[in-house]
């Protein structure tokens, strides 16, 4: 007998057990700019958003933090903690130099009830392109894979303007 749901397990379960395996390997452009990553194998972020915190001060160690363009958050509504920054548009959250390094596409969302926009990895249907195998994956399996296998893929709750992005 088929069982769509026991089906739906063993591929889940193939799925992080690829991804276990799968080196992670960054590539860099001849311009300098960054590629994206293979694949993550770890439970933290490839970039400096995202990563664990307990407080903000702990968060974009290798970032000249004064050319941030927004306050640097470690959101603790977030397992674990988040390290994000406060941003106006998109293009705020890669804007300084060492910031983004994976090649991944950040958005710029209103988080939760918080009332502000803040910076994170997008699982957007339209930004899944940026994944090497040209989008293949589903938007949980694309955070997973793609930015660590602790974080999945959810809205940002920030109301009419909420974005999908990759958190714990």
């Amino acid at each position: 007998m088929h069982h769509p749901l026991r089906a739906q397990v063993i591929v889940r379960l193939a799925g992080a057990a690829l991804a276990a395996v799968t080196v992670v390997v960054a590539c860099s452009g001849d311009d300098g700019t960054s590629s994206p990553t293979t694949a993550k194998t770890s439970a933290t972020s490839p970039d400096a958003v995202g990563q664990t915190c307990s407080a903000a001060s702990a968060c974009y160690p290798n970032v000249d933090r004064a050319t941030i363009h927004g306050d640097v958050q470690c959101l603790d509504r977030v397992t674990g903690g988040y390290c994000t920054h406060l941003c106006t548009t998109d293009a705020d959250c890669c804007a300084t130099p060492g910031e983004c390094v994976s090649g991944f596409k950040q958005v710029c969302a209103p988080f939760e009830s918080t009332g502000q926009n803040m910076c994170f990895f997008s699982c957007e249907s339209d930004d899944l392109h940026a994944a090497p195998d040209g989008g293949v994956l589903d938007d949980t399996a694309y955070c997973t894979t793609y930015v660590s296998t602790a974080f999945a893929c959810r809205s940002t709750g920030g109301g009419s303007k909420n974005r999908k992005v990759c958190v714990p």
